[in-house]
């Protein structure tokens, strides 16, 4: 399949054209995504929780985020990834975040990164963007800083919290990103925010009006077991699957059923013989 770029995405916003995502932390899932016809891969910060079976995302390094990009990008070759930005690689310095965002590009041939935080983070949106890279924004329940939004909770569900959302959106689109993903938000402020901005507006729990939603893979193939997101639907049970098949195979071993002769490699033709030869001499006296 062709591989969508930035300018794919903005045309799909303006035909009304809903854009698919999902996150992907390896090659054999990033080749699965691809073959089934996904727009975009976000390798997120998530795998700190997904993969590494951390308690959030903060204790992720760049050096993770760019080996799991690198296996993504060789598993999704014809598809646009997107690196996302860990914990420390952009708050410390502008010139830390440019340099970061570097080896995204450089060493794991990402077609973007994604950053949390609005207003406050301007400066080193724009440095990026004046770098030549494609910056996706993020907004809503940014895990970064969820010790700020009092844990992971949905934001945007008063006014005043809506309303600053509304401002975050239309300064990042005003800095210049080329898409915003808005994160566990109501579906009245993902709708109002998608149709004030001219940029493709993605959803991960911010309803069905935006241009196209993102789900977690390891919650949508049922793989990710200690909680489930309001938003997430499952569309399969990894979990329960490879559970199932490990007691089937730890019984089959246990009862002698595996492995059997058509699991077995079996001698060359015309070399048993010499082998019952060979081993005899084993039994011969010293």
């Amino acid at each position: 399949m062709a591989k969508k770029m930035i300018h794919d995405f903005h045309r799909m916003k303006r035909e009304g054209e809903k854009t698919t995502w999902l996150t992907a932390y390896d090659y054999p899932t990033a080749q699965f995504a691809e073959a089934a016809g996904i727009d975009m891969l976000l390798v997120g910060d998530s795998l700190g929780m997904c993969v590494y079976g951390y308690k959030d995302t903060l204790p992720v390094t760049m050096d993770q985020c760019i080996v799991h990009c690198e296996a993504v990008r060789r598993g999704a070759p014809n598809t646009f990834v997107i690196g996302d930005m860990p914990f420390m690689s952009y708050q410390s310095s502008v010139e830390k975040a440019v340099e970061n965002t570097g080896r995204f590009l450089k060493e794991a041939a990402v077609d973007a990164i994604k950053l949390e935080g609005g207003r406050r983070i301007l400066p080193v949106v724009r440095a990026i963007l004046d770098a030549g890279v494609v910056v996706v924004g993020h907004i809503g329940l940014t895990p970064q800083s969820s010790g700020q939004l009092g844990g992971h909770r949905a934001q945007g569900r008063t006014v005043e919290s809506a309303r600053s959302l509304i401002d975050d959106a239309l300064a990042l689109e005003g800095a210049g990103i080329q898409m915003l993903l808005l994160e566990a938000v109501p579906p009245e402020v993902g709708q109002f925010i998608t149709e004030k901005l001219a940029i493709p507006v993605l959803s991960i729990g911010a309803g069905m009006h935006c241009d196209g939603q993102l789900l977690i893979v390891s919650d949508l193939i049922g793989q990710f077991q200690a909680f489930t997101p309001k938003f997430v639907r499952k569309y399969c049970n990894v979990a329960e699957a490879v559970t199932n098949a490990m007691k089937e195979y730890a019984a089959d071993v246990r009862a002698g059923k595996f492995p059997t002769d058509e699991h077995c490699y079996h001698m060359l033709e015309g070399e048993y013989e010499k082998f019952q030869e060979m081993v005899s001499q084993y039994e011969e006296p010293t």
